[in-house]
Order: structure tokens, then C-alpha cells, then sequence
């Protein structure tokens, strides 16, 4: 299956590159005699435009034979370079005249990018969830939070009526309270620093020094509810990268894509048709 998925990028990506050659070149060689070569490169990437939309219909169509998702995602991305390409070709290389053209190029700017950082997401955050046991549903992980935050606190608590000994249980009320009643900055999770969980550790492997054979065992228990807390986090601040994203480049890609309309209609308002 990895083979298979490195062959298909490998195609996928020397085809894109070929025909961004080939339009690169035919540009350059027709540019100076045909006038109307910005109509035909404008055409061209507004069609890509509204084919690139397509996968995201593709997604709330998942029973439809059309094709894997991980297809579409693929075709999706290589598409959209190469509308990136065609972009260039048709806008050129000056600034933006004027407002409107200002925010047309804006909006493509961010879908270009905010696709991007999505395709980064996409590869990164499902290969990171399989290093912490696997991907939990989005919605579970409050209570799952509020299930390890109760067994660290018996943890801490259970020597004070067993030994009359409190060391672990200060040091949870100093150290660990805060760390289990809420979850991690999403910029130290998102990016999985270990800064925090190092330093608890650390602290904890500091204060075993005063506990008993017993406490340790507890001491024990409590590493592993931290690092269970720190998978959880990281759980959270991927899911909600995820989500966040949606949030931002679909609605960009449909504004852009009512800009380009508008800017058709001024186009050939403006211009007489064309003729």
C-alpha cells in the first residue's frame, strides 16, 4: 500500500510538473501574437477553480463510486499547484490595480496558502495520532480528560489514609492540579512540546526521593496518567487544527470563487465582448 501510494505521488507529480511546463512554454510563445491569451488562461483557471470545489462535494458524498477520498485528496493538491501555476500566468508578475483586483489576489493568496497548511495537516496529524495509541473522537476527550484528572487525584491521595504520608499529594496540588483540570496551550500541543511534560516528570522523579516503596507505586501510576494527559492534548489541539481549518479555507474558496464570477462579468462588460 505505501508503495503503491509512493508510485501514484511520484506520477501524479511529474505529471503536474510536465504540464506546468508545457503551459509555461506555450504561454511564453504565444503571449506576444494572440491578445486574447488572457481570456483563455482566465477561462482555464476559473475552470480549475471550480473543479478543485469539486472534492469537497466529493467528501459529503462518500457512498458515490467516484474513486478513493485519498484519490480525490491527492488529485486535489497536485491541481491545485498547477492552478497556482496558471494563476501566475494569467495575473503576471505586477501588483494588483485597484481594490477589487487587490482582493482577488488576497483571497487566492489565502486559499493557496490555507490549502497548503491543510495538505501539511492532512499528512502530518493522522501519522503523529498513531504514536499516542490512535485517533479519539473529538467529543470524548472532555470526559476522558475528567477520567484521568479523578484516577491521578486517588493516586495522590491514597497514602494519606494508608500512611499518613502527604508528600504525594502536595506535590500533585502544586505541581499537577492545573495541569489535569483543563488542557495544554494549543501552540505547545499542536507542535507536541515535550517542555511540559519533561519538566513534570522531572519534578516528579524528584520528589520519589521522600516517598516510600508504596508512594512509588503510586508515583508510578501518576507518570502514567501524565503522559496519557499530554497524548490528550496533543488529541485536542490536532482535531481542533483540523476543524479550524475547514473553517477558514472553505469559505475562502467560495468567496473567491464569487469574486472570479464578478470579475468575469466586469471583464466582459468592460471590453465589449471581447470580440
Amino acid at each position: 500500500m505505501t508503495h503503491r501510494l509512493a508510485l501514484r505521488r511520484l506520477v501524479l507529480g511529474a505529471v503536474t510538473l510536465a504540464a506546468a511546463a508545457a503551459a509555461v512554454w506555450q504561454h511564453a510563445r504565444l503571449q506576444a501574437t494572440h491578445p486574447l491569451l488572457p481570456y483563455a488562461t482566465g477561462w482555464l483557471l476559473f475552470a480549475l477553480m471550480l473543479g478543485l470545489t469539486a472534492y469537497n462535494a466529493r467528501k459529503k458524498l462518500p457512498f458515490l463510486p467516484l474513486f478513493s477520498s485519498r484519490l480525490w485528496l491527492q488529485l486535489h493538491v497536485y491541481a491545485g499547484l498547477f492552478t497556482a501555476v496558471v494563476y501566475g500566468l494569467h495575473a503576471g508578475c505586477r501588483v494588483p490595480a485597484g481594490w477589487f483586483e487587490g482582493i482577488l489576489a488576497a483571497l487566492f493568496a489565502l486559499v493557496t496558502v490555507s490549502g497548503l497548511v491543510g495538505w501539511w495537516l492532512s499528512r502530518q496529524v493522522p501519522r503523529r495520532l498513531t504514536t499516542v495509541g490512535g485517533e479519539v473522537l473529538y467529543e470524548r476527550i472532555p470526559i476522558i480528560r475528567r477520567q484521568l484528572r479523578l484516577q491521578a487525584e486517588a493516586a495522590a491521595l491514597q497514602a494519606i489514609p494508608e500512611h499518613g504520608a502527604t508528600t504525594l499529594a502536595d506535590f500533585y496540588n502544586r505541581d499537577l492540579s492545573a495541569y489535569f483540570a483543563g488542557p495544554q496551550p494549543f501552540w505547545r500541543s499542536i507542535f507536541s512540546t515535550r517542555r511540559r511534560l519533561n519538566l513534570l516528570l522531572g519534578s516528579l522523579a524528584e520528589t520519589r526521593r521522600y516517598l516510600t516503596a508504596s508512594e512509588n507505586a503510586n508515583a508510578d501510576r501518576l507518570a502514567d496518567l501524565i503522559r496519557q494527559k499530554d497524548a490528550l492534548d496533543f488529541q485536542r489541539s490536532s482535531q481542533l487544527a483540523l476543524k479550524a481549518w475547514l473553517f477558514v479555507h472553505i469559505p475562502l474558496t467560495y468567496a473567491l470563487l464569487l469574486y472570479s464570477v464578478v470579475h468575469v462579468v466586469l471583464v466582459y462588460a468592460f471590453s465589449g465582448g471581447a470580440r
